[in-house]
C-alpha cells in the first residue's frame, strides 16, 4: 500500500538555519497493516504524514501510495488521488462548526451540491461509528469523542484505501479516546489500511506495527501485535 524511499525534508527555521527533519527515511506498508509511528513532538511525524498523504510534495526520494507515484502530480491530480484513496484524521477534528454532524461527512462531495445518494452515504458512514442519532447535531452539541468519530465518518465517505491519522486521540481522555482505538481496531478488521502518528502508548500499543521516528529515520519497535505486514 505504501512505499517510500530515500525520503529527505528539509526546511528554514526562524533563524535561517536548514533543518533535516527526515534524513533518507524509507518506509513500507502493507494493504490491511495497522502501522503506529511514534517519537517526540518535532521528530517529523506529522511531515511524513503530510508527504504520505500527497500535502506536501517539496520532498527528495520517492512516495508510493496504492501504486501511484506521488512525485511529479499536478495539483488537480493530487486533489485526486487524496480524494479517492486516502482519508485525514487529526487531532483537532478540523470540523466546520456552522454545519450539522452530516454535513460535516458530506464535504468530500462539495456539501452544497451534494446528491440524495451521497445524503445516504454520509448517514451510513455516522452509523458506521455509531453517532447516526445525531446526524443533525452541530459539533458545539456533541463530545470530543463524538466529533473524532464524525471526523472519521467524513474520512470514511469516499471509501479510502488508507486512513492516515495524526494524534487520533490527543484531545480525548482515556475511555473516550479507547472507544476510538477500538473503532480504528474495527476498521483494520475490515481491511483498512490505518497508519497513525502519535506520541500516546495507548494508541501505539493497539497497532500491529510500531515504528519509531529517531533522527530522520525510521526503526521498527517490538509490538504486541507483532504479525508485521508485507506487500503492496
Amino acid at each position: 500500500m505504501i512505499r517510500a524511499r530515500e525520503i529527505v525534508k528539509e526546511y528554514l527555521d526562524g533563524d535561517g538555519t536548514l533543518v533535516r527533519v527526515l534524513d533518507g527515511l524509507s518506509l513500507e506498508v502493507g494493504q490491511g497493516d495497522f502501522v503506529a509511528v511514534v517519537g517526540p513532538s518535532g521528530s517529523g511525524k506529522s511531515t511524513l504524514l503530510h508527504l504520505l498523504g500527497g500535502l506536501d510534495v517539496h520532498y527528495t526520494g520517492e512516495v508510493e501510495v496504492g501504486g501511484i507515484k506521488l512525485r511529479g502530480l499536478r495539483d488537480q491530480e493530487l486533489a485526486r488521488f487524496r480524494n479517492s484513496h486516502v482519508g485525514f484524521v487529526f487531532q483537532s477534528f478540523h470540523l466546520i462548526p456552522n454545519l450539522s454532524a452530516v454535513e460535516n461527512v458530506l464535504l468530500p462531495s462539495h456539501f452544497g451540491s451534494a446528491s440524495l445518494d451521497a445524503r445516504k452515504r454520509a448517514e451510513a458512514m455516522l452509523d458506521r461509528v455509531g453517532l447516526l442519532s445525531k446526524k443533525d447535531r452541530a459539533p458545539v452539541r456533541l463530545s470530543g469523542g463524538e466529533r473524532q468519530r464524525v471526523a472519521i465518518a467524513r474520512a470514511l465517505f469516499t471509501g479510502p484505501k488508507l486512513l492516515l491519522c495524526d494524534e487520533p486521540t490527543g484531545n480525548l481522555d482515556a475511555a473516550t479516546g479507547a472507544g476510538v482505538i477500538q473503532l480504528f481496531h474495527e476498521l483494520h478488521r475490515e481491511g483498512l489500511t490505518v497508519l497513525a502518528v502519535t506520541h500516546e502508548e495507548r494508541m501505539s500499543s493497539a497497532a500491529r506495527r510500531v515504528l519509531r521516528l529517531k533522527e530522520g529515520k525510521l526503526v521498527e519497535e517490538p509490538s504486541a501485535h507483532a504479525t508485521p505486514g508485507g506487500g503492496s
